[in-house]
């Protein structure tokens, strides 16, 4: 296989094992999960290793017990290490295989839409991980602010059970 065609394959796998190992924490993924992370991980790298000897000077194989973190950490930084590489032109903007015509709902050109997701799949993979590292924020920033929205229509006093007082 061509260099840079087998380093593209080996960048989707860092990827795709990157994805699986945060989502495999923040759904509480066992050490199983880890333990084949690190293990997927070591083996794209000596792979790469027997490549592109010069990559052994930037990275090093993960240790046995490394967490999920570590491990997705580790894919992103390897593939980011090629993404120069193996990168392509994407684009939203360069789709134009949709039609919209109000009798037959919407169609949609089979080789537009897969032209389409092979130039912009990252993008929404990135979108789709945005969305899993700051839902948690999000949602503790929503919840705190209804509590302030909460305290401030209060019209009466609140109650204190240490009153003993009777009215």
């Amino acid at each position: 296989m061509e260099r840079e065609k087998e380093i593209s394959k080996l960048v989707n796998v860092l990827r795709r094992t990157s994805r699986m190992a945060l989502q495999s924490e923040w759904t509480g993924g066992g050490e199983d999960v880890a333990t084949f992370c690190i293990d997927q991980y070591n083996r794209v790298l000596a792979r790469l290793k027997e490549i592109d000897p010069g990559v052994e000077s930037v990275f090093d194989p993960l240790a046995p017990g490394s967490s999920l973190t570590v491990a997705a950490m580790a894919c992103r930084q390897l593939a980011a290490y090629y993404e120069d590489e193996v990168s392509r032109s994407r684009g939203w903007d360069d789709w134009k295989g949709v039609w919209p015509d109000a009798r037959h709902a919407v169609w949609v050109d089979k080789r537009a839409f897969k032209d389409f997701w092979n130039k912009s799949a990252r993008e929404v993979e990135d979108l789709g991980e945005h969305i899993r590292e700051t839902i948690d924020d999000w949602v503790n920033q929503r919840k705190a602010r209804g509590k302030q929205e909460e305290a401030r229509d209060r019209t009466t006093a609140p109650i204190d059970p240490a009153d003993t007082k009777q009215h």
